[in-house]
């Protein structure tokens, strides 16, 4: 049984903004209380039982992740801009604790979004120190959200799971977490590959949004198998379903997420909170007064196969196109390396620069290019006479008498007259008398 807690946590100065700035109590559910105190670390929440006990629980690494990296994307360069139209102030509003729990029931969502004091202090980091971050994740959603959509419904999945990759990579289709799980749903390298992602040193599927999607969905699909639960889901692809399944021993055996809340990993007690609260301002962003980012949507694409190896500097400089685009199309090729003479790979293009490509095929395969590997190399001299010189403490020496010739000697010793000229570094069949050679 879970015991009383308390919750400290430091808020950006404009979400309490009618506070005093050094502490602040606000009562909450039943006997329990939120303590903001203006001095405490952000990327943390600090839980104190009634034995004056701390424990801290970590926020999702996304949630820590700073604008500037976000805004760094060639896609949020090129197609996000500030909305300077937006008359709403850059000011939090908090409401009673009231408020929020009456906007979680009323979201047209199936799956559970309750209401308590770690999920309202994820609310408040999304609507006041990520403010900023908010807006970009309303902006690039334009981007990404259609797809999570269509990869969830193919799979019938509450379609609320899309706003997953918020709290697990921030939209960022690149990220790479502290552990490795890479691309916008965050797979580890195992996971990935279990579910058809190919991960190699040319190639990273993680990082495609389209196949990732589509495996994530599948992943998400196994796991409500598993455990029947949506809260246990979430958690699950957190952490991994072993440690859901120790927890759930810990406990007793109980399957709610909220008693077995306790026996979870650190970053997984705040990972489900975190989850409710993205899909509460990713809704009630208005009420915050967070004004979207401004989104053009991006030129149409289009792919083509490739049957060889081809470079991005190849296919920019032939064509005219920025490297940084072909990049932003093409996240999965994490060296700028299309290996289509491993397998035919495409390439995504701008539409209107497709038949460019086709039609420049053969001048963009003839580009200097540094991904040209060699067939086949010749053994310099030098090289075998120091690899004879080392294997020779094992040698057997036969001293050339006069009449003596390399046919008549590999007879003699069982070899060939090819070895013999190999172990000796011989350019020709002239030996004479008085020479040592190699013979085994």
């Amino acid at each position: 049984m879970m015991t009383k807690t308390y919750i400290t946590k430091l808020l950006d100065k404009t979400v309490r903004w009618s506070l005093p700035l050094c502490l602040a109590v606000m009562p909450l559910n039943g006997s329990a209380q939120i303590v903001v105190d203006d001095n405490d670390d952000d990327d943390e929440i600090e839980v104190v039982d009634e034995m004056g006990n701390k424990e801290e629980i970590d926020f999702p690494e996304a949630m820590t992740y700073d604008m500037d990296s976000l805004m760094s994307q060639y896609m949020s360069k090129t197609y996000l801009a500030t909305d300077n139209d937006c008359q709403m102030k850059n000011e939090n509003v908090s409401y009673d604790k009231e408020v929020y729990i009456d906007r979680l029931h009323r979201m047209p969502t199936i799956m559970e979004m309750p209401y308590n004091e770690v999920v309202q202090s994820c609310i408040d980091r999304y609507t006041s120190r990520m403010r900023q971050s908010v807006s970009y994740f309303l902006g690039a959603s334009n981007f990404y959200m259609p797809i999570f959509e269509e990869a969830l419904d193919l799979y019938q999945l509450p379609l609320e799971l899309k706003y997953l990759p918020v709290i697990e990579s921030a939209l960022n289709p690149t990220a790479v977490s502290r552990v490795g799980a890479t691309g916008l749903w965050q797979f580890m390298l195992t996971t990935g590959k279990a579910y058809g992602l190919n991960v190699n040193t040319l190639v990273d599927e993680r990082r495609d949004p389209v196949k990732a999607s589509y495996a994530a969905a599948r992943y998400l699909r196994d796991l409500y198998n598993i455990f029947g639960d949506w809260n246990l889901v979430i958690a699950a692809y957190n952490c991994g379903p072993e440690n859901i399944n120790k927890a759930i021993r810990r406990s007793g055996g109980e399957k709610d997420y909220w008693k077995i809340y306790p026996y979870l990993p650190r970053e997984t007690r705040g990972y489900v909170p975190a989850f409710i609260a993205a899909n509460y301002v990713m809704n009630y962003y208005c009420e915050h007064n967070i004004c979207p980012m401004k989104s053009q949507l991006p030129v149409k694409t289009d792919t083509v196969m490739v049957d060889r190896n081809v470079n991005f500097s190849q296919i920019a400089s032939v064509c005219g196109l920025d490297i940084s685009m072909i990049r932003a199309l093409n996240p999965a090729y994490r060296r700028d390396i299309v290996p289509g003479a491993t397998t035919p790979s495409p390439i995504r293009l701008p539409i209107s620069y497709i038949s460019t490509f086709i039609d420049r095929q053969d001048s963009i395969y003839a580009a200097e290019s540094n991904t040209d590997k060699r067939l086949e190399v010749a053994v310099e001299d030098a090289v075998v006479k120091t690899t004879t010189a080392k294997s020779s403490r094992n040698a057997q020496w036969h001293k050339v008498r006069s009449g003596d010739n390399l046919g008549a000697i590999a007879r003699r010793y069982g070899t060939t007259v090819s070895k013999l000229k190999k172990w000796n570094g011989l350019r020709n069949n002239n030996i004479r008398a008085g020479q040592r050679l190699r013979v085994r």
